[in-house]
């Protein structure tokens, strides 16, 4: 597979990969998502847009340079922005691959982080020497003007030149809540909508929280996804229902739909409205309880992404998933081409799904 490294959301050479519930493979252009739609069927993304959480600045016990990346919040609530935990690294920027940046000072507890306008401060240091929860100084119109003057668009050295804010933005984004792009949803324009409910479809939103996808540590890599609150509105939670009671199957659109869906259906398999944090991490050993199928990127064994596949299809079939991408120079990442994964025939009569 190839990193995309470009800031292109909807090419027009896009791919698709298509793994239905037998686990045939078929290579498709992404314009033919709305083909694999049914009569029925509940599309859902995630509105989330995506905050310019990467903050430079200097630690000021030691002058040292750093590079804040916001990772988790415990609230969607505009008012509730003083409070983040973060990753930390030190000296450089996204060009240089997160798995060579310098590691950043030794934290402390009240410890001055100078992040251009804002001002933060260490509360506590968490199981990682670059996990740290900060505190902002200032009232809520402060925090927020620092973030929109200063912040950038987190971002990888697979990409050539600087995010802008908006290049990370869906064309359905609305809060911004999300640290990295929920980028399942580039492939979504108003006119693909229109497709989809021309086919019978019905399609809804959540909000959830997208967390940061890799940090370079193998160790802090290993806890991610950390924990990410989301809101699931009324339409959305009754429309799963209705879709449930006839038949028709729940498709997500991107990997942090599946999560706040499975979280919420985590006691009794019913999904209700309102606001929760996302504990639940999808794996091998999931259960999906709502959850038929997924559009979402190609993403790389080993990733926190990868893993919530295999929820869907086995070893086997995700083996053979990555070696076509290889062999089809599939683009990985944000920008890069997508895959629609059906969950297993086997784990629907296993476990009682509806067809």
């Amino acid at each position: 597979m190839i990193p995309a490294a470009i800031a292109v959301q909807r090419s027009t050479d896009a791919k698709l990969m298509v793994v239905d519930a037998s686990g045939r493979l078929v290579h498709r252009p992404r314009a033919d998502l709305p083909a694999l739609v049914h009569r029925g069927d509940l599309a859902i993304a995630n509105d989330a847009a995506t905050l310019p959480a990467s903050l430079f600045g200097i630690h000021a016990a030691t002058n040292s340079p750093i590079e804040l990346r916001l990772a988790g919040r415990r609230s969607l609530q505009p008012q509730e922005v003083d409070r983040f935990t973060a990753v930390a690294f030190g000296a450089g920027d996204f060009r240089i691959p997160t798995e060579t940046r310098p590691a950043p000072p030794s934290f402390r507890a009240g410890d001055v982080l100078q992040l251009g306008p804002l001002h933060a401060v260490v509360r506590t240091v968490l199981d990682h020497p670059r996990l740290i929860e900060v505190t902002f100084q200032g009232t809520p119109q402060d925090i927020w003007e620092g973030l929109a003057r200063h912040g950038r668009p987190i971002q990888y050295s697979y990409l050539a030149d600087p995010l802008a804010v908006w290049d990370t933005w869906t064309k359905i984004a609305s809060r911004p809540v999300a640290f990295e792009a929920p980028s399942a949803g580039f492939l979504l324009d108003w006119r693909l909508i229109d497709r989809l409910r021309g086919r019978g479809a019905t399609f809804a939103t959540l909000t959830h929280a997208a967390g940061i996808s890799s940090t370079g540590d193998p160790n802090l890599d290993a806890k991610l996804p950390l924990d990410e609150p989301y809101e699931i509105p009324t339409r959305t939670a009754n429309a799963i229902e209705v879709t449930r009671r006839q038949g028709g199957r729940i498709i997500a659109i991107g990997t942090t739909v599946v999560r706040a869906l499975e979280d919420a259906a985590a006691c009794d398999g019913r999904v209700r409205s309102g606001r929760a944090v996302a504990t639940l991490r999808v794996g091998p050993l999931s259960q999906l309880r709502v959850v038929d199928a997924l559009a979402t990127g190609q993403h790389e064994p080993g990733t926190s992404h990868y893993e919530l596949l295999r929820a869907f299809q086995d070893n086997s079939v995700l083996q053979r998933v990555n070696a076509e991408a290889d062999r089809h120079g599939y683009r990985t990442h944000e920008f890069g081409d997508s895959l629609f994964v059906c969950r297993a025939a086997a784990l629907r009569v296993a476990e009682g799904h509806h067809p």
